[in-house]
């Protein structure tokens, strides 16, 4: 989940923005991990995942909250990044490496991610946007189309 912040000119949240990005971040996992998820499990009405990817330059692991659909066995992200002109961290992790954790109530489950072909992308698009329709408005803010990610269960 991203906030959104004022920007340089690059399309990057400031530096005081991204420090404080971090730590609502920071506090929302804490508080998820705690409770399992019933608390900072929700905004609104949509459900929220906590998702830990491996830093394509660090290497170290990294958690953000998103909000998340089901799909059969899979869950669905969007790499909204709240209209930003440029993707999520997270979504370039994945990119990196596709193997990541996700944290769904007090289950942890490894997946797989890979990007939606544009006729899943279709497909899953509308039920994305009626679970959270500021995603519409996200994409008003933006060129860019937000990339819709399938985590799917490693067997």
């Amino acid at each position: 989940m991203s906030t959104s912040t004022t920007s340089t000119t690059n399309g990057r949240p400031s530096q005081a923005a991204t420090a404080i990005q971090r730590f609502f971040t920071g506090a929302s996992v804490s508080l998820y991990r705690l409770s399992g998820g019933a608390i900072a499990g929700r905004i609104g009405k949509s459900p929220v995942l906590l998702l830990t990817t491996t830093g394509r330059k660090s290497g170290k692991q990294r958690t953000t909250p998103v909000l998340y659909l089901v799909d059969g066995t899979r869950w669905i992200i969007v790499a909204s990044y709240a209209g930003a002109p440029v993707h999520p961290t997270w979504w370039l992790n994945l990119k990196a490496n596709s193997q990541a954790e996700i944290q769904v109530g007090r289950q942890i489950v490894q997946v797989t991610a890979a990007q939606a072909d544009s006729e899943e992308r279709a497909r899953l698009w509308p039920s994305l946007t009626a679970m959270y329709p500021s995603y519409t408005e996200y994409e008003k803010k933006t060129s860019r189309e937000f990339p819709v990610v399938i985590l799917t269960p490693v067997k």
